[in-house]
C-alpha cells in the first residue's frame, strides 16, 4: 500500500517569510532528485538455497516452486539479497546522506519508513549474482501528518542479477519533526517534593489515564474486510483458493500456491495449538499491560495466525499448548479474536519432545 501522506503544510504566523524560507528549502531538496543514492553494489551472497529455505520457514511458504534443482527465490525476497547486514556495504553515495543533513538541520530530524514497492521483471534462481544501484527517486513538498510536518522521501533500487535487471525496489520515508511537547503549567514552575497523598493521587491518574487509553485499531482493507466482518459475528474465516483449494491465512488478494485470484471462506473450528510465542516486556504502550504472551497459533486446519495467548501466567506458555477460540472486547468499539490455553484438548507431541 502507497502512502500519500497528508496534506501540504500551509505557510503559519511566520507569514511571507516563512513561506519564502519552506519554498527555498524544497528548492533545495528538489536538486537532489535523481541523483545516486548507492552505487555498483554488489549482494555479499549470491542468491542460495539456505536463504530461501529460511524465509519459506519464517513466513510458512509451502510452495513448491522454492524447492528442488529447478527452485526459484520467492519474489518478495528482491530486497533480501541486496541488504548489508551489521557491516552494511560499500559504494553508498554522499547525496543521500547530504539530503538526510540538509533535512536534520531543518528540523525534520525523526524518521519513519512508510511504505515500499516492488515489481518483478524476472524470478532469482540459485547462483545468480546481484548488483544493484540506487537512486533518490523523489521528495515531496511538506506534508502534515498526525506523526509531525515532513517531507517524503523515495528510492528507487535497481536489482539485477548477472548483469539483467530482475526487479526494482521503492522505498519511501517520512523525514518529520515531531510536534511540541505540550507543557504543563507555567513554563518557569520548578518541580515541588511531593507529599504521600499527592504522589498516591497522581499515581491514581495515571492508573485511569491508562485504563482509558485505547488500543491501535486494525488497518481495514478491501483485501481484508471479510475477515473483520466475520470477527464482528464471532467466527474466525480462513481463505480458501477457488483454483487449488488450498487454505491461507492472513487473507491475501490471490493464491501463494496456484496464484488463482478466486477464493472463498471456512469458518474455523477455534482449536490449536501453541506453535511459537514471545513475550512483550519492552517497549510499553498504552492499553497494553507487559508483561503479555504473543503466541503463532496453528490452528486445526493447519494455518497459522498470531494472537494474545490466554488462560495462564506469560511465563507457563509453551510451545504445543492446546488452545481454543474466544472473542474478547477490548474496548467499546474494539474486539479481537485470543486464544485461551485448553488442557482438555488433546496435547499433541511438541517439537523437540520424544
Amino acid at each position: 500500500m502507497t502512502a500519500t501522506g497528508g496534506s501540504e503544510e500551509r505557510a503559519g504566523a511566520g507569514g511571507a517569510g516563512e513561506g519564502t524560507a519552506t519554498r527555498g528549502l524544497y528548492e533545495r531538496l528538489k536538486a537532489y532528485e535523481g541523483r545516486p543514492a548507492a552505487t555498483a553494489g554488489v549482494g555479499k551472497d549470491p542468491v542460495n538455497a539456505a536463504m530461501i529455505r529460511h524465509w519459506c520457514e519464517a513466513m510458512g511458504d509451502v510452495n513448491p516452486a522454492y524447492e528442488g534443482p529447478d527452485a526459484i527465490a520467492p519474489p518478495t525476497m528482491l530486497q533480501a539479497w541486496t541488504m548489508g547486514g551489521l557491516s552494511g556495504h560499500q559504494g553508498r553515495s554522499g547525496a543521500y546522506d547530504e539530503l538526510s543533513a540538509l533535512l536534520d538541520g531543518a528540523g525534520y530530524a525523526a524518521v519513519v519508513a512508510t511504505d515500499c514497492e516492488q515489481e518483478y521483471l524476472r524470478p532469482l534462481r540459485p547462483g545468480d549474482q546481484i548488483t544493484f544501484d540506487a537512486v533518490i527517486e523523489s521528495v515531496s513538498e511538506r506534508k502534515t501528518t498526525k506523526l509531525g510536518t515532513g517531507h517524503f522521501v523515495t528510492t528507487r533500487m535497481d536489482i539485477r542479477a548477472n548483469g539483467e535487471l530482475a526487479g526494482t525496489h521503492r522505498f519511501r520515508i517520512l523525514k518529520y519533526a515531531p510536534p511540541p511537547a505540550r507543557r504543563k503549567g507555567p513554563p518557569t514552575a520548578q518541580p515541588q517534593p511531593q507529599s504521600q497523598p499527592q504522589m498516591q493521587s497522581q499515581m491514581r491518574v495515571q492508573v485511569q489515564a491508562l485504563a482509558k487509553a485505547r488500543r491501535p485499531r486494525p488497518v481495514i482493507n478491501r483485501d481484508n474486510a471479510g475477515f473483520w466482518e466475520g470477527v464482528s459475528r464471532h467466527t474466525l474465516l480462513i481463505q480458501r483458493c477457488g483454483g487449488c483449494r488450498t487454505l491461507r491465512f492472513p487473507w491475501l488478494p490471490g493464491c501463494q500456491a496456484c496464484g488463482s485470484p478466486e477464493w472463498d471462506t471456512v469458518e474455523a473450528s477455534g482449536t490449536g495449538t501453541v506453535y511459537s510465542y514471545v513475550v512483550m516486556h519492552h517497549p510499553p504502550f498504552p492499553a497494553f499491560d507487559p508483561p503479555y504472551a504473543v503466541g503463532l497459533i496453528e490452528l486445526a486446519e493447519g494455518v497459522r495466525m498470531v494472537s494474545n495467548v490466554i488462560g495462564v501466567p506469560y511465563d507457563k506458555v509453551r510451545i504445543g499448548m492446546p488452545v481454543r477460540l474466544e472473542f474478547r472486547c477490548v474496548d467499546e468499539e474494539l474486539e479481537l479474536p485470543v486464544f485461551r490455553v485448553d488442557e482438555t484438548l488433546q496435547r499433541p507431541v511438541s517439537r523437540g519432545e520424544g
